[in-house]
């Protein structure tokens, strides 16, 4: 099943969701923090009709998220111009059903403001890939759904920086928005850049901010980037920024990895 199809099981009004992960969308025994994102994200924003847009979001990632889920949303506080919404994904665990993703989101109108100011480092990179250039993932793994360009991850690079051209390969029907959340956690933590030795990561919380009331790109092409700025003690601390085709920042965020090496 592809974003859309998924996304497209959920009803407006219900008060909970329960739908299967499919298996394409695992990465190992859980599944893509950006899709496990993008379903909390669907859920919040049917909460209300007329929610203002997604400006931004608190994700942290409890347990494994696979198997039959049920997703609910509650709204914590209306304002005139904000909304706060909280959103969990409930799974399986070892004593039964538990809390796997736990979500606060912030729906904002843009409003006049005195203040315009920009100072963010605009990453170097070239156009989107060409079509003889793409490569795509296992039908087992997430990235079988993306398009990008060579390989993923290479050990003993010795970098603490990712970066790269990712986009969904089915995108029709899709939320921009709902795809935004979705592709921008396809790098693999940064830290990876620094291991010389094979070992799992697990991401653990990631904050990020929307920058744009109504993201768009071209052809489905996102730039990613991603900027471990401190390692330590089995975790790490990175920054991470996507782009769209014309290079204009779409989110900024910050994640906590755990490093099991």
């Amino acid at each position: 099943m592809n974003l859309a199809e998924i996304l497209d099981q959920f009803e407006a009004g219900a008060e909970t969701h329960r739908i299967a992960i499919p298996a394409n969308w695992l990465q190992g025994r859980t599944s893509y923090g950006g899709l496990s994102s993008a379903l909390a994200y669907q859920t919040a924003k049917l909460v209300g009709d007329d929610l203002p847009p997604l400006k931004s979001g608190q994700v942290a990632f409890v347990g494994p998220v696979a198997g039959e889920v049920e997703i609910r949303a509650s709204l914590l506080r209306r304002g005139r111009n904000s909304a706060f919404v909280r959103s969990e994904i409930i799974a399986e665990g070892k004593n039964g059903p538990e809390t796997a993703l736990s979500c606060s989101f912030v729906f904002m109108h843009g409003r006049d403001s005195h203040v315009d100011y920009a100072d963010l480092e605009k990453p170097e990179f070239d156009d989107w890939p060409k079509d003889d250039a793409l490569r795509s993932g296992p039908p087992e793994f997430f990235t079988n759904n993306m398009h990008y360009v060579g390989k993923r991850l290479e050990l003993g690079r010795g970098t603490p920086r990712m970066h790269g051209w990712q986009r969904l390969i089915e995108r029709e029907g899709l939320d921009p928005m709902a795809e935004l959340v979705c592709i921008s956690d396809a790098l693999p933590p940064s830290a990876m850049g620094l291991m010389t030795e094979a070992g799992m990561v697990s991401s653990i919380n990631w904050q990020f901010n929307i920058l744009s009331e109504t993201p768009e790109t071209r052809e489905g092409w996102w730039h990613l980037e991603s900027h471990t700025h401190h390692a330590r003690n089995g975790a790490s601390s990175q920054f991470m920024s996507v782009w769209n085709a014309d290079g204009e920042p779409m989110m900024t965020g910050m994640q906590s990895v755990a490093i099991f090496s």
